[in-house]
């Protein structure tokens, strides 16, 4: 579980909630026609800008922002690190039933036991590494497109809060509720926007960069150990692709 974004949703949400219990209780803020406008319009909305099948898949992938495992680099290049050392004493035939967590690995492995040349690897790794990283740009869009609907559905509920308002001056006891819809589906609008929808998208795009840089590091790890590379060699070369207070190795240290 990603803890950053639990806390920080949780956190901005207790904050406005804190604040409205204050300026007189959270019923006040709630209005049914604002809510229909914001967030059942911006979903109508931005179904638009794409298929039902993106649409739908966003939601799965948003899953990723908050529940997310993602293998350590450094744990991930001590394991190729030894079955590197086991290829070359062995050769790759001895890697079959080696247990593997991370499942990319695992899928690697299998194309250089079942003898595929440098060239088929790299590119059925790469062409899988590819449609993750789409899938995550998928998602982090269709957010993107919420952040940017919500506040605009939020401003048309206002104008159409402001029309009703003016249409009834003659009726003091139609201007409260008139005015409720004004002002909360602009409240709605940023909320969805700002405090769900780019957030979400944001860390999409994290999630993306750090997919995209594990995939690369073990399709490089894989064309090494298949030309037979030494494996501190290998080491050295994985080692690159992580922070640079993280690259020192413990045979290093020692």
């Amino acid at each position: 579980m990603d803890l950053a974004s639990l806390v920080g949703l949780i956190g901005g949400f207790a904050i406005v909630i804190m604040a409205m219990v204050l300026g007189g209780g959270v019923g006040m803020f709630v209005d049914t026609p604002s809510f229909l406008i914001v967030i059942v319009g911006t979903i109508f909305v931005t179904l638009m800008k794409y298929t039902m099948g993106q649409f739908l898949g966003a939601g799965k992938v948003a899953a990723k922002a908050f529940m997310f495992k993602m293998d350590k680099p450094e744990e991930l290049i001590e394991q190729i690190v030894e079955m590197a050392d086991a290829a070359r004493k062995g050769g790759l035939l001895s890697l079959e039933g080696k247990e593997i967590s991370n499942d990319f690995l695992s899928k690697g492995i299998q194309l250089l036991i079942d003898g595929h040349d440098a060239d088929v690897v790299k590119s059925l790794l790469t062409k899988d590494k590819n449609l993750a990283v789409e899938r995550h740009g998928n998602g982090n869009s269709v957010f993107m497109a919420i952040g940017d609907v919500a506040p605009a559905m939020g401003m048309i509920g206002t104008l159409v809060g402001l029309v009703a308002m003016l249409s009834n001056m003659d009726d003091p006891k139609s201007i409260g509720p008139s005015m409720a819809v004004a002002l909360l589906t602009t409240l709605y609008g940023a909320m969805v926007g700002n405090m769900i929808a780019i957030p979400i998208a944001d860390k999409l795009k994290v999630r993306m960069a750090e997919e995209q840089l594990l995939k690369s590091m073990i399709i490089d790890a894989l064309l090494a150990i298949q030309a037979g590379q030494n494996p501190r060699v290998i080491e050295q070369m994985l080692r690159t692709y992580l922070p640079e207070g993280k690259r020192v190795s413990a045979a290093d240290e020692s």
